[in-house]
C-alpha cells in the first residue's frame, strides 16, 4: 500500500531522507504537482494535523478537500473502504485519514492511491513523529544520545507510542513520566523533577479526557502541581533542554499558561515544521519514493 502509514516499517534511512527533504522544503526548495487532488477524511476532530496537511498540498499546488462527515453517508452505513474507494474513483490523488480504530489502514487493502495516516486510534501517528524529529534534529543536530521524557497521558497516547519506537532505533533514550493511572511500557519510568533535571528533550502529552473510560482521580490544580510544567520546573531544566507538545494544550493542566510560549518551548515551531514534513511525505509518495 502506498503513502505513510506507520514508521515502524520505514528504514532510519528513509525517516532520515524524509526529514532531510523537509529541511530543503522549510529552506526554500519549491516542488510542485500541478493538477494533483487530494482529500483529508477525518473521523475525529483535528486542527494542526487536518490543517496542515492541507496547508503542505496548497504549498505543492495540490488542491486540498475536505471530507465532510456529519453529512456523508457514514450515517447511512457506509465503511471506511467504501469511502476511500469512492474517492478514489472520483479521481482523488491521495487521502489523508484520522480514524478512532488503531490500524484502520489493514482494511484498506487494495486500494490503489497513496494513504497518508493522521493518527490511528492510540496506536500511532508518523507524520507527528517526524516533525518531532525533525524539531529536535534542528536543536541538537543529532539524536544518538539524547534523553526524551514523555510526560503524562502515555497509556492513550498515539503520540507517545509512535514516538517512542522510533526515537528508541534512532539512539535516544525514552522515559515516560506521570500519573499511575496513565503509565505503561512506552518507556523507563522517571519522576517528573527528575525528567526536567536529567532530559534533553520534555515531550508533554495532552490529557485526553475525550478517551477515558473513567473520570481522572485528580483535579486539573493537582494534575499540574504534581506532573505539569510549572515556571518553577522550567527554572530547573537541564542546560539546552527544550519543551515540546503535539498540542491542542490544556492550559493549566499539563501546562502552565506561562510556559507555552517560554524560551524552552517549541511548540509553535513543532506546528511549522508540521507543514514541511507532510510536504516531504507527500513528495515522496507521488514521486514513488513511500
Amino acid at each position: 500500500m502506498k503513502g505513510l502509514l506507520t514508521l515502524k516499517t520505514i528504514p532510519k534511512d528513509m525517516i532520515n531522507e524524509i526529514i532531510s527533504l523537509a529541511l530543503d522544503f522549510k529552506n526554500g526548495l519549491k516542488v510542485t504537482f500541478p493538477g494533483k487532488k487530494m482529500v483529508t477524511l477525518f473521523y475525529e476532530n483535528s486542527t494542526r494535523t487536518q490543517y496542515s496537511f492541507q496547508m503542505a498540498m496548497l504549498n505543492l499546488g495540490i488542491t486540498p478537500m475536505s471530507f465532510n462527515l456529519a453529512g456523508s453517508s457514514v450515517y447511512k452505513g457506509e465503511t471506511l473502504y467504501d469511502t476511500v474507494r469512492t474517492f478514489e474513483a472520483l479521481g482523488v490523488d491521495g487521502v489523508v485519514i484520522r480514524h478512532t480504530q488503531d490500524v484502520y489502514y489493514k482494511d484498506l487493502e487494495g486500494v490503489g492511491i497513496p494513504i497518508f495516516n493522521g493518527g490511528d486510534g492510540t496506536s500511532d501517528h508518523p507524520t507527528q513523529t517526524l516533525l518531532d524529529l525533525m524539531t529536535i534534529y534542528e536543536e541538537f543536530g543529532r539524536y544518538e544520545g539524547l534523553k526524551v521524557a514523555m510526560v503524562g497521558d502515555i497509556s492513550h497516547s498515539r503520540v507517545a507510542h509512535g514516538n517512542a519506537e522510533v526515537m528508541k532505533r534512532l539512539g535516544m533514550k525514552v522515559y515516560v513520566s506521570g500519573p499511575e493511572q496513565f503509565k505503561d511500557t512506552t518507556g523507563e519510568y522517571i519522576e517528573i523533577d527528575e525528567a526536567v533535571r536529567e532530559c534533553d528533550v520534555i515531550n508533554l502529552l495532552r490529557v485526553q479526557f475525550e478517551r477515558h473510560q473513567e473520570a481522572m482521580n485528580i483535579t486539573k490544580e493537582e494534575y499540574l502541581e504534581k506532573y505539569g510544567m510549572t515556571p518553577e520546573r522550567v527554572s530547573r531544566m537541564k542546560k539546552g533542554g527544550i519543551i515540546m507538545h503535539p498540542a491542542p494544550v490544556n492550559r493549566g493542566i499539563e501546562i502552565h499558561n506561562d510556559v507555552v510560549e517560554c524560551e524552552r518551548s517549541r511548540i509553535y515551531k513543532q506546528m511549522t515544521n508540521g507543514v514541511f514534513v507532510r510536504m516531504a511525505v507527500i513528495t515522496m509518495a507521488l514521486t514513488g519514493k513511500l
